[in-house]
């Protein structure tokens, strides 16, 4: 994934560019009462996926922390400058998303007055930051590349959208699928724009990557924490993609 204003080419996304983001991304729920502490993956998400190899690297040379945090800025600018743009045509201010938050150590960073686990990112909607484990992020930027920044960034993103919209579902499950759909329409979107070039094959590997994530089949839908099948993540994510924020019930 590529970016308009610059930057190499890194290459394909990888099917675990997924896994990773669904294993952490949203492993902890982060609402109005702070984050449900979670040690452990939710069910349903693979363990090995939650901490990626740092030892594995892309044969593509995505290594350099330089790179990481240049590929973390540029995720931030165009996620604020797409929601600005959004907005503004709705007619409605934008407040972008006031910090993004690295941390390294379990606790480091609270949201609520609980601590954040390892091996995680999360929105939290008390303190409008989102914040990620460093260390997990670089070893999965080196094993996967910088489309996983983009995807973490943006479903991140999706979840304090929905909290300035003042969107809330009464089951997780209907937050994480919108998240989805709305991640799914910001790099759907900023490609169409041309602010974000996929290599060939990228789609591909990404709906593998989807088909192959989601809930165990024995969690209920309705469990506290719940994302979706892999088919209904990976819906989801492609009606964003493919018809932009129409899809994804905004309205």
């Amino acid at each position: 994934m590529t970016q308009r204003s610059g930057g190499q080419p890194r290459g394909r996304l990888a099917a675990a560019l997924v896994a990773l983001v669904v294993a952490a991304g949203c492993a902890v729920g982060v609402g109005e009462s702070g984050p449900r502490d979670s040690g452990e993956p939710a069910p349903g998400q693979p363990r090995s996926a939650a901490t990626p190899d740092p030892r594995t690297t892309r044969a593509d040379g995505t290594t350099s922390i330089e790179e990481f945090k240049g590929d973390i800025a540029a995720a931030v600018r165009i996620a604020e400058g797409y929601w600005a743009a959004q907005f503004k045509a709705s007619g409605q201010s934008f407040r972008p998303i006031r910090r993004i938050v690295p941390y390294q150590r379990e606790g480091e960073v609270s949201c609520a007055g609980q601590p954040l686990p390892r091996n995680n990112a999360v929105y939290c909607s008390r303190g409008d930051f989102i914040a990620y484990d460093v260390r997990w992020s670089v070893a999965a930027f080196r094993q996967v590349g910088d489309a996983f920044v983009f995807y973490l960034l943006g479903h991140e993103y999706a979840h304090g959208i929905q909290a300035r919209l003042n969107i809330r579902s009464e089951f997780t499950i209907q937050q994480e699928l919108q998240a989805d759909c709305m991640a799914g329409a910001y790099l759907g979107d900023s490609v169409r724009s041309k602010n974000l070039t996929l290599d060939e094959g990228d789609l591909d590997e990404f709906r593998e990557g989807l088909l192959a994530v989601g809930d165990d089949p024995d969690q209920p839908w309705f469990a506290e924490g719940s994302h979706g099948t892999a088919e209904q993540r990976s819906d989801s994510f492609f009606r964003g993609y493919e018809n932009s924020l129409d899809a994804c019930g905004l309205g």
